[in-house]
């Protein structure tokens, strides 16, 4: 097994070479306008996983799939060329899912700004189910009641306890 970090130099390199030879090299017409988002070499550097995104339709998609599938014999030759590694790793295309990770995202916080503002809306048009204020209050004493009558005994109450 290899270094990590020499893996990591790889893939970049490997990044860089497929990135150019696809921009000046490859005369495919079904290519589409594709960018090489990642590259990802197993540890052996036996294997390299290039991850790409196609601008464009469904069918422009598929049409520079077919082209890069079509072109990975020569596009192997061109890194086998201008990488420093006794053996070429073996290079597969696998369609990158960040442009349909970012607009099922995109979806979602829209949901959730939508779901925030009729939350906003409700709170604002909600009304108390009982008083406004729930809470119990000391009960005010009248004026009378507050003075002390001069009796030093208290008053006995209406009804005595039963035992």
């Amino acid at each position: 097994m290899a270094d990590p970090a020499r893996a990591r130099k790889m893939a970049e390199r490997i990044q860089v070479i497929v990135a150019k030879t696809l921009e000046r090299g490859l005369k495919d017409p079904r290519l589409g306008f594709v960018t090489i988002t990642d590259v990802k070499v197993t540890g052996d550097l036996q294997h390299a996983s290039v991850f790409y995104t196609v601008y464009g339709s469904d069918e422009e998609r598929a049409d520079s799939a077919a082209a890069l599938k079509s072109a990975t014999g020569m596009l192997r030759s061109e890194v086998g060329k201008n990488i420093t590694a006794r053996l070429t790793p073996s290079l597969e295309f696998i369609p990158d899912g960040i442009p349909e990770n970012a607009q099922l995202i995109d979806g979602l916080l829209a949901e959730a700004q939508q779901r925030d503002a009729e939350t906003l809306r409700l709170a604002r048009e909600a009304k108390f189910a009982g008083d406004a204020d729930p809470y119990v209050k000391p009960r005010q004493l009248d004026d009378d009641d507050d003075e002390f009558d001069g009796d030093d005994e208290l008053d006995e109450p209406a009804t005595a306890p039963r035992h």
